[in-house]
């Protein structure tokens, strides 16, 4: 008898511990799932890999499915068909959407770049490079009407040249032209990093200017949802963006070598070296913002780039098209 109550004893004791963690939870926030389509697979956006790798999502309750678009065209068509939840992209793809008149409009609710992200790369290394060589020559550029093909065309211009005067290439993947020029495709290219590094390495070009230097501060990429998708869940973009603002505060208060050992493990093809030196790049140019808001200056200023490529037929007004109170409250905890 003594044998049976100590059995059980001891199986009461086990479906009370059993029980208990049936019922006990690590956070208080429920897990919500969040696909997010990104633009492209960039050290550029750093910030966002710091908050996906320290467990930042997590600890807001999110849990992160990330996919790349490859070109902000591609990443729109997958927000506004519900295969994506957020996007991240120029905001100028939010405009043309709106232009089309959009019963859901695609809002813009955190900034995560404020320069152009990418570089110009030749056959050659030019220490003396000055815009103007580039008259004649042929480029591998970005997509008509997109981000990076636009601020290249804003910095020709800014420097006294028509972009028809160059032989301007528009019809290459956005994930291809780096391989189309290793493959001996034009003189010059447009490209992000790794691309630009990895061509380095590689003895098949030298990066010759910085496009993020040489156009100012631009509102290059945001965060943005359809206008209902944000309406049904007010808390999960507040709690999305606290999760970006905190890898925002990591990026600004840690060390280069710091911040690519802690994106390491999203840019496996990259060794720490390389990572280093990538992040040190963008940060001493001043890339990521201290915080998320998307000011409006910053949004007519995009605005007065896309009128100068002759992509926009009419502005679109800034309170249509952004809100800043999930980022405002972010910065603010």
């Amino acid at each position: 008898m003594k044998r049976a109550g100590s059995f059980l004893l001891a199986l009461s004791l086990l479906l009370v511990i059993f029980t208990g963690c049936g019922t006990s939870t690590v956070s208080d926030t429920p897990t919500e799932s969040v696909t997010l389509n990104e633009v492209a697979h960039s050290i550029f956006y750093a910030p966002m890999y710091v908050a996906i790798e320290k467990g930042y999502f997590a600890e807001e309750g999110i849990e992160l499915n990330l996919v790349t678009g490859y070109g902000a065209d591609k990443t729109m068509t997958a927000l506004l068909s519900g295969e994506a939840d957020i996007g991240f992209m120029g905001a100028e793809s939010t405009i043309y959407t709106h232009l089309e008149q959009t019963d859901d409009p695609v809002i813009n609710f955190a900034q995560l770049t404020q320069r152009a992200g990418n570089f110009l790369v030749g056959r050659t290394q030019d220490d003396s490079f000055t815009w103007e060589k580039l008259i004649g020559k042929d480029v591998l550029g970005g997509r008509k009407g997109g981000m990076p093909e636009m601020v290249f065309e804003y910095i020709l211009r800014q420097n006294g040249i028509d972009p028809a005067q160059v032989n301007i290439d528009q019809s290459i993947d956005f994930g291809s032209t780096a391989a189309a020029f290793s493959g001996g495709k034009g003189e010059y290219t447009v490209e992000f990093e790794p691309s630009a590094t990895a061509l380095e390495s590689s003895g098949e070009g030298y990066v010759v200017a910085s496009l993020g230097v040489d156009s100012g501060y631009v509102p290059y990429t945001s965060f943005s949802a359809k206008s209902s998708y944000i309406n049904a869940h007010p808390d999960l973009i507040q709690h999305f963006t606290n999760a970006l603002q905190a890898g925002m505060d990591f990026v600004n208060s840690h060390t280069p070598e710091e911040i690519a050992v802690a994106i390491a493990p999203q840019f496996p093809e990259n060794d720490i070296g390389t990572l280093t030196a990538i992040v040190r790049r963008y940060s001493e140019q001043d890339t990521w913002k201290d915080d998320l808001v998307f000011e409006k200056d910053s949004f007519e200023l995009l605005q007065d780039i896309l009128e100068s490529a002759g992509e926009l037929a009419e502005r679109a007004e800034y309170t249509d098209l952004v809100t800043t109170k999930y980022a405002e409250n972010a910065a603010a905890n």
